[in-house]
């Protein structure tokens, strides 16, 4: 899984047409290659093989040990242009620059971890094209422009983006307090048709317990994002990908396509893993707890037979401009489903806000005019109830 040299030198994934011998690219949902020239459909042999797990702690042993210094990135040579030119640092799988033909090159001489899974991609790109104008003609307050563009013919990239998954046995003792609400009863003075008159209310209080725990969970496949050319946020949002359906790397699925290196380290990565996992050990701390109220004072969590893999997951990008400013979306290349950045009328939102104020004005008129406002002021006040969180 780990390697520790670099060749300046770049491998190149070829996928010739078998009857008129043209470059083929993979056709989402299928397992076939397809010449665009001749419509010839080339089957993808499938590769058996078990999706494995790597050692975490041992693959990070062997990433601080020194290595051979990495070769400057190294010409991509085209062999059915000629062209030589160098793909962004971060891309292994793209096109040629020069003649469109796809290029998929190999990873092993710019990062030591080498993808072992991906998912091929379920929709192409005209159904994705549909889902992208469903989503963005279901934004409110959006503005006219963007609506404009759901509407038009921009042509969206499938791309193959880098993930970390992780699975890790985690075992926690923790400090806190239980907080059990009881009521009292206390004497208030209110003022009601302008006359001043004492009332009774029961008002909630928390009795707070000291107490100390241990909770543990088995996390399996904690997805993390290891690119940087989309936000996290966007990223998390995709989710939930069927992981289940991993299939052993084939640079053919990625033929048509581009495909990033990791930006994301290992190490970072699993950093990421651990914020995620200790949200879902704070929930389960918080029900051990139990009663009404919960602090959490300290947590102390330790981790055991945690391992990784690193898989490549499909998704088609787009990006447009509005007002000097680039917004990137993004649709999940199995499920459809779509997130991104989005643009705000704001003259839209102020003739929403400005609807609603006089909604409320006319629904306050009709309900003084009626007498119902003075009836429903008459009535026994009750207080809100009292709520109170540390853990979060």
């Amino acid at each position: 899984m780990l390697k520790t040299k670099t060749s300046s030198r770049q491998t190149l994934g070829r996928f010739p047409c078998a009857q008129c011998g043209a470059v083929l690219k993979y056709a989402p949902g299928t397992t076939h290659l397809i010449c665009d020239y001749c419509g010839f459909e080339n089957h993808i042999e499938y590769r058996a093989g078990v999706i494995e797990e790597y050692d975490l702690q041992e693959a990070l042993r062997r990433l601080s040990e020194p290595r051979t210094e990495a070769a400057a990135k190294p010409q991509v040579h085209c062999n059915e242009c000629g062209a030589s030119f160098q793909f962004e640092s971060n891309i292994h799988a793209g096109e040629c620059p020069f003649c469109g033909s796809p290029i998929v090159t190999a990873t092993t001489q710019s990062k030591p971890i080498q993808p072992k899974s991906l998912l091929p991609f379920r929709i192409n790109e005209s159904e994705a094209r549909q889902r992208f104008r469903r989503w963005i003609d279901g934004l409110w307050f959006a503005p006219n422009a963007v609506k404009k563009y759901a509407r038009s013919e921009s042509k969206l990239t499938g791309v193959y983006l880098p993930y970390w998954t992780f699975d890790s046995d985690t075992e926690t003792d923790y400090v806190g307090e239980r907080g059990d609400v009881y009521y009292v009863e206390e004497q208030v003075q209110v003022t009601r048709n302008n006359e001043v008159v004492t009332e009774t209310r029961r008002v909630p209080k928390i009795h707070w317990t000291p107490i100390s725990g241990h909770v543990n969970r088995f996390f399996d496949d904690v997805l993390i994002g290891a690119s940087k050319s989309m936000p996290r946020k966007i990223l998390d949002a995709l989710q939930p990908w069927d992981l289940e359906q991993l299939i052993p790397y084939d640079e053919n699925y990625l033929s048509g396509f581009r495909s990033e290196f990791y930006q994301v380290d290992l190490n970072e990565g699993f950093d990421h893993a651990k914020q995620v996992m200790d949200n879902v050990i704070y929930r389960d701390i918080a029900y051990d707890i139990g009663g009404d109220h919960q602090r959490i004072h300290q947590v102390r969590t330790r981790h055991s037979a945690t391992t990784y893999k690193h898989c490549l997951l499909p998704v088609w990008s787009a990006a447009f401009r509005y007002r000097n400013k680039s917004y990137r979306f993004v649709i999940n290349g199995r499920t459809g489903e779509v997130q991104g950045e989005r643009p705000y009328s704001w003259w839209k939102i102020g003739f929403a806000v400005l609807t609603a104020l006089l909604l409320a004005a006319g629904a306050y008129y009709y309900l003084e005019s009626t007498g119902a406002l003075k009836h429903s002021q008459s009535g026994t006040y009750y207080s809100a109830p009292y709520y109170h969180s540390d853990h979060y």
